[in-house]
């Protein structure tokens, strides 16, 4: 169920040149956070989104940190969850038990912000390894805090840069962090739905919650339904209206690279 904001209009938008992977996926999921109030993000193209949302269609949005930094103020964008730039001026420093056991467990997130290395098509990731557990070919950084954001925020947004077989597959090399289903079906019942948006290179996957699989709902402009279900790991299913996205308008890309990130800390 892509946002309004993503289909396109009956006049073209004015774009700005060369768009890269970095800008069009900030610019596509800062347009999904429309409406929303709390966002719990990590640094990089989620702290992207979530800024340029500020500034276009979420003004009340506010950013709450895995380093416990809430409704923070920064004079520019921060390098880590840690920067001295994200204390200055915020609303509240919490610490790690306030944050985890009152903020996410309580219920205050209204989206999360998640990358992996995987995902499935009940909206599982992978971010602890490729290959096998005891000989992997690639050794990830693991779950952090992932676990408690997919339980407990109200849904959770997945920005993928790769959208290949090997990314988006039919099973998981590991799990790191159970979706709703899975996390019912040993037992456990999460605060929330689990994954309501993957936005990638070729387009946008969506499902309302619980029970339903990831389908296709929008494709970035040139792509193709059958170019998407290519490069998915298993049989995707598709909406019956797939929308083109808008591309990043002249507007989005100007606020996106002068404002929000004009030193280049992480458009690329």
């Amino acid at each position: 169920m892509p946002g309004t904001s993503t289909s396109k209009t009956s006049e073209a938008p004015e774009t700005a040149g060369t768009v890269t992977s970095s800008e069009l996926l900030s610019v596509v999921a800062s347009r999904e956070l429309a409406a929303r109030r709390t966002v719990f993000a990590g640094i990089g193209l989620p702290t992207l989104a979530t800024e340029l949302a500020h500034l276009t269609v979420a003004p009340r949005i506010e950013v709450v940190y895995e380093s416990g930094v809430c409704g923070a103020h920064p004079s520019h964008l921060p390098e880590t969850i840690a920067d001295a730039v994200l204390i200055s001026g915020a609303e509240a420093v919490l610490s790690m038990p306030a944050l985890f056991g009152c903020v996410l467990q309580g219920g205050h997130i209204d989206v999360g912000f998640l990358g992996a290395a995987q995902i499935d098509r009940w909206g599982n990731l992978n971010t602890s390894v490729i290959g096998d557990w005891e000989n992997p070919s690639v050794r990830l950084p693991g779950s952090g805090g992932g676990i408690e954001v997919m339980a407990n925020s109200r849904e959770v947004f997945v920005v993928m840069r790769r959208h290949n077989p090997r990314s988006f597959t039919e099973t998981l090399d590991f799990c790191t962090t159970p979706g709703p289903d899975r996390a019912l079906a040993e037992g456990i019942r999460p605060l929330g739905v689990g994954v309501t948006r993957v936005i990638t290179e070729l387009g946008i996957l969506a499902r309302e919650g619980v029970g339903e699989e990831l389908r296709l709902t929008a494709v970035h402009p040139g792509v193709t339904v059958e170019q998407v279900k290519e490069a998915t790991g298993w049989d995707l299913q598709v909406a019956n209206r797939v929308e083109t996205v808008e591309p990043p308008s002249a507007a989005e890309l100007r606020l996106l690279r002068e404002d929000v990130d004009p030193g280049r800390v992480y458009l690329r």
